[in-house]
Parts: structure tokens; C-alpha cells; sequence
């Protein structure tokens, strides 16, 4: 679907997942957790968060070389809805991922990602933040995944380490430090909890749905109030049960012989950088003034998911921006009617001041692709030109390539100096290979005749 536009702005849903998983496996079905059911418009960007994902030395040698299952498991559920993997990062047991409509791939660039570890001084990754980044219409926009140090006690540490984690800079040269991006969500197992009060209040005013009687000793919303660099964070209202600690698969609090105390520790907060700055002037945002917002829509915990001591949270966020990237880098399209009959031809066009490579190529994928690797086959834009003039350029990819059976497919076009796919076509047909399908038919009688001429003879002893 495309994004809504109101006064040549595009107001892009973004559907925010944290969830610390315990080391489990997934779970049989998320469709609550991504809101898949929603009668209002589908979601344009998933970014999802998750902690103490299994990361026992087999387990992660072997997710290095390959997807890790939770990975495998979103995309299967959300390739088939339009959604192609942009981006992940993961950093032990702390892993993120972006999911994103075909449709705004080649407005999306510059897209980065780094880690910090602050588990044993710095040296272990099972405690720090897991960071994406990108140019979203232009515009600047950063993911940070964290899961900061456990207990009560550890307030400064967690404020320190977030502190650190919001100082990594990325490697590539003119990439912005992270409170430099227009937007900057924060979010994870950031593990404040409830203090003074004691577990019996605490459960108490949970059972009476009085989440309000707790929300001024939340050390989150106390240090809020004192720490300077978390002033510029916004967060929605905590109208939901605290989402640790509890039995597992039950809505049930802690019943061990810890009996740790409820607390919220699962977090969204977001930061909008012009905000900032006006508000520092104490002066309002013109219309002409703000070329992006962000609403929160829905912040809420999910208590029927039981795979973990922690209740996942998720927010649903408005962005609401004038683009300042409207036409693609590329556009290109199928030539003709395809089909694995014949070689087949690809129309392209780009921009005066696209940057283009000799090592860009064209992928041919499923509608239904997971990630930008997932092509069925690929020409090089160079190597395979067959014409070019002014307009445009031909390129073209051998029969043997395009799948026999044929189907519904799109044409990608990658950028290597972007590190993306800067174009995209509409999806198309490609026609079966009538004359394999003839020659299996042919087969199927064939072997249907020695089975009739079979059972005839041992009919006849």
C-alpha cells in the first residue's frame, strides 16, 4: 500500500518489536505481536529488537554462516506480505532487524550498522547495543538495540553504558554521529526497574490497573528528569502491565523462591533531532520549519506470548515527512513477454548523477524475495549491456537462466557503490516453458502407458 500523502508529505507506519526471548525458539505464530490482523493500513517499515537470542558457541557458529532461526522466522512470515530484510545486525545474543515495503527500497540509502559491547568492561557482547542506521527519504534515521546491565542497584551502570553506546561512531567516513540523525529510536531490555516500593505495593497497584502510583519510581522516568542527554527522549505512557518477571507461559509474576519484584523493563523512546533544537529556543515549529514528525500510535505489551521471563512491548509510530528524495536513482522494466523459450531483455534508465558501477547488477526475484540475496539469477549491468544511448540501456539474460516453471517476479537494480537497490520494478509474468511442459507431459503418458501395460499383463496370469 502506499504511504499516505497529505500537503506532499508521506506518512510512513513504523511497527517497533522488543522483546527479550530467553534463548527460546520462536514462538508458533506472531500475527498479534506484528499486528498483521490490523484493519488499518498495513505497516511500511518492521524494525525488530531482541535479546538473549541462543547464542551458546554451537549455536552461534553455526547462525554466522547462516540466518539465525529468528530471522528465518520473520521473513517467512513477512516476505509473502511484501517485506524484504533491508538490514540486520546482530552482536551475540542481542540481534535487530528491518523489515521494509518493496515500494520504498530505492529511497532508502546509506544504510550502516555497528555494535557496542559494555559486558565486562567493554570486552564481552552479552551486555551493549546493536545499531542500525539510514537516509529514509532523505532523511537521516537510526535504530539502537540495547540490553543494559541487570538488578536494582545498577542504575548508573546502565545509565553510563547507554551513555557509551550513543558515542560509537560508525566506521564509513560522513556517516552522522548518532545524536546527529533526524530521528533516533532507543529501545530493548533496558532492565530500570521500580524502587522503594516494596513487591506487595508494587503487585497491588498492578492488580487494580493504578499503573500511575508507580511511574515516579520508575528509575527510567526518575533519571529523565535528571540526566541532560535523556531530557530529548519521548516516551509514551506505561499503560501496561510491567512486563518482568513471570512464569514461564503464563501471565503469572515470579513465584520463585526470588520472587523478583515487576518492573518495565521493556522500552521504546524515540528522539526528534529539530524538536531539539527548537525547543532549546523555546520557539514553535512552522510548518515550513519541520520536514518530519513522529506520533506515537500504540504502546503496548503482548501477554499471551509465554516464551520468556519478559512480555514482548511494541509501538506503532506516524513518520510524517517531506521527501526530499522523490524520483528513483533508477527505473527499469521487463522488455516483451518473458519466458525461458528465449533470452530476454531489461530497459533501464538512471539519473544524470547516479554514480554508477561496473559492478552493479540486475537480480530477477520473487515477488515474494526475502532479502537481496535471495535472486534467482543476475546480469551485470556492464558485462551484459547489449545497447545504450542517452535515454536508456539494454540488458539482457540468457534463457537457461529464467525459471521454466515461470511465475510472478520483479527486476532489482543494485547499486554497488550505495550498497542497495536503488531501483525496482513493478512485478510481471513470466510465461512456463511450454515446450518442457509438453515433453513432461509427454513423459507422464508415457510412464501411465507402461503402468497400464503392466498391470494388463499381470491381469492376464
Amino acid at each position: 500500500m502506499e504511504p499516505a500523502r497529505r500537503g506532499g508529505a508521506k506518512e510512513l507506519r513504523l511497527h517497533i518489536v522488543t522483546w527479550n526471548v530467553g534463548t527460546a525458539s520462536p514462538p508458533p505464530d506472531v500475527t498479534g505481536l506484528l499486528q498483521l490482523n490490523s484493519l488499518g493500513p498495513a505497516m511500511d517499515m518492521y524494525v525488530i529488537g531482541l535479546q538473549e537470542v541462543n547464542s551458546r558457541i554451537t549455536n552461534f557458529l553455526s547462525d554466522l554462516a547462516f540466518d539465525d532461526p529468528w530471522s528465518i522466522f520473520f521473513m517467512t512470515v513477512l516476505s509473502p506480505l511484501g517485506y524484504i530484510k533491508l538490514s540486520s545486525v546482530r552482536m551475540q545474543g542481542l540481534l535487530l532487524l528491518i523489515f521494509v515495503k518493496h515500494v520504498h527500497l530505492p529511497f532508502i540509502r546509506d544504510i550502516h550498522t555497528q555494535y557496542t559491547r559494555t559486558g565486562l568492561y567493554g570486552y564481552w557482547g552479552n551486555k551493549g547495543g546493536v545499531t542500525v542506521r539510514m537516509s529514509l527519504y532523505g532523511h537521516t534515521v537510526c535504530f539502537i538495540n540495547c540490553h543494559l546491565p541487570a538488578h536494582m542497584e545498577n542504575t548508573e551502570q546502565r545509565l553510563d553504558d547507554f551513555e557509551k553506546i550513543l558515542e560509537m561512531q560508525f566506521e564509513e567516513e560522513n556517516i552522522p554521529s548518532t545524536l546527529a540523525h533526524d530521528i533516533l529510536f532507543w529501545f530493548g531490555d533496558l532492565n530500570f526497574r521500580i524502587a522503594d516500593f516494596g513487591i506487595h505495593f508494587v503487585r497491588e497497584s498492578i492488580n487494580n490497573r493504578r499503573y500511575n502510583l508507580l511511574w515516579e519510581k520508575d528509575q527510567l522516568n526518575m533519571a529523565k528528569k535528571k540526566e541532560a542527554f535523556l531530557q530529548e527522549f519521548i516516551e509514551g505512557p506505561l499503560q501496561f502491565k510491567p512486563t518482568y518477571k513471570f512464569d514461564l507461559y503464563s501471565d503469572v509474576y515470579d513465584t520463585s523462591e526470588k520472587k523478583r519484584k515487576p518492573a518495565w523493563t521493556d522500552r521504546i523512546l524515540w528522539r526528534v533531532k529539530n524538536l531539539c533544537q527548537h525547543t532549546s529556543k523555546e520557539s514553535n515549529l512552522s510548518g515550513e520549519e519541520q520536514t518530519i514528525s513522529v506520533t506515537l500510535n500504540n504502546y503496548i505489551s503482548h501477554m499471551n506470548y509465554g516464551i520468556s521471563d519478559h512480555k514482548p512491548v511494541t509501538g506503532t509510530f506516524g513518520l510524517e515527512m517531506k521527501p526530499l528524495l522523490s524520483i528513483p536513482s533508477v527505473t527499469l522494466s521487463p522488455e516483451g513477454e518473458w519466458s525461458a523459450e528465449h533470452d530476454v531483455l531489461i530497459s533501464y534508465s538512471a539519473v544524470h548523477e547516479f554514480p554508477s558501477s561496473a559492478w552493479d547488477w540486475i537480480g530477477l526475484f520473487k515477488v515474494t524475495f526475502k532479502h537481496v540475496n535471495d535472486y534467482v539469477t543476475y546480469a551485470w549491468v556492464k558485462d551484459d549491456e547489449i545497447s545504450s544511448n542517452s535515454d536508456s540501456k539494454q540488458v539482457y539474460m540468457s534463457a537457461e537462466e529464467i525459471p521454466d516453471m515461470g511465475g510472478e517476479f520483479v527486476l532489482c537494480y543494485y547499486s554497488n557503490n550505495m550498497q542497495s537497490i536503488v531501483g525496482i520494478s513493478q512485478p510481471f509474468q513470466i510465461q512456463p516453458n511450454r515446450t518442457l511442459i509438453e515433453k513432461d507431459l509427454a513423459q507422464e503418458e508415457i510412464s501411465w502407458m507402461q503402468k497400464t501395460d503392466n498391470l494388463e499383463s499381470h491381469n492376464e496370469f
